[in-house]
């Protein structure tokens, strides 16, 4: 059973995290949040079916830091990218004990954060009342130089996502579903409140984005989210063209393209309601030429 953490000052939030075969990096995700400036109530790792030392390690920081919780969860055979973690996370938020955070976040098991991360995160909430989802900026290592994980300001990344809880409860949770991270934001950009990433604020993304699966599989991956997702067939062509730009050029193009329309014609069925899709195109279309609108 969870325990609180009573040495808590500040915001109350708790964390969420899956992980699956993470022994190369989880230590450095627990050393982040431990010396943390402000750290959480209540820390829920569900440990996914790890067939390495993730458990073990998990064990021993538990002993350490009882607010740490690891929750085991039945090996399915195979890491499922698509939407393995999202299953894991919502295990996980059914087994959370505290009732009066302000603050939910996800986690990943990959991510490094510097002291004052939740600190500085938790000052851009209180600054803006209408801020409903926000996270700090991930950046990674490419032989050897450190590059920013770029994506539009309104977007905050799935894997450090920080929920102010009157948000969370009006858009009903996070869909289990390709394309999750989108889905959330356009129900709660509907809803009338704001996503904002903080490009002052960074995380070391120890392993890039896309790192386990390869250029070509998490580009097909992410074709597909953004075919379930709802984005607009022409926006969808631009994001395509404007992907031969980034290395791998033609793969990574050819792999979005492919998964959008293998989803297509796949009959794959969208989860985001009618109108979270109607409200997400006139985003796009208002941004193709150009209207304004959620893009920055």
């Amino acid at each position: 059973m969870p325990q609180k953490n009573d040495k808590h000052e500040g915001p109350r939030y708790v964390i969420i995290t899956p992980a699956r075969n993470e022994e190369r990096y989880i230590e450095q995700t627990l050393e982040g949040v431990i010396h943390q400036t402000i750290q959480p109530v209540e820390w829920l790792i569900v440990n996914d079916g790890s067939t390495d030392s993730t458990g073990a390690i998990l064990e021993r920081y538990q002993r350490k830091f009882p607010w740490i919780c690891r929750i085991d969860r039945y090996d399915r055979g195979s890491r499922d990218s698509s939407t393995g973690a999202i299953e894991a996370f919502h295990y996980g938020r059914q087994l959370l004990t505290t009732e009066d955070w302000q603050f939910l976040v996800n986690l990943d098991s990959d991510i490094e954060l510097p002291p004052t991360y939740f600190h500085d995160c938790f000052e851009e909430f209180r600054k803006d009342p209408g801020l409903g989802i926000g996270g700090g900026t991930l950046y990674s290592v490419h032989s050897g130089t450190l590059r920013e994980e770029a994506n539009p300001l309104h977007h905050v990344r799935g894997a450090t996502k920080i929920y102010r809880r009157s948000c969370w409860e009006q858009i009903g949770g996070l869909a289990v579903s390709p394309g999750w991270d989108t889905i959330d934001e356009v129900k709660a950009n509907l809803l009338g409140w704001r996503t904002r990433s903080f490009p002052s604020i960074r995380g070391l993304h120890q392993r890039p984005t896309g790192g386990i699966d390869g250029a070509w599989s998490d580009n097909v991956k992410n074709g597909r989210a953004d075919y379930v997702v709802g984005y607009h067939p022409a926006f969808m062509i631009l994001k395509c063209i404007k992907r031969l730009l980034k290395r791998p050029y033609v793969i990574g193009s050819l792999g979005l393209l492919c998964g959008y329309v293998r989803a297509h014609v796949n009959g794959t069925p969208r989860f985001a309601d009618e109108a979270s899709v109607r409200y997400l195109r006139r985003q796009h279309l208002r941004r193709l030429f150009p209207l304004g609108g959620i893009w920055r």
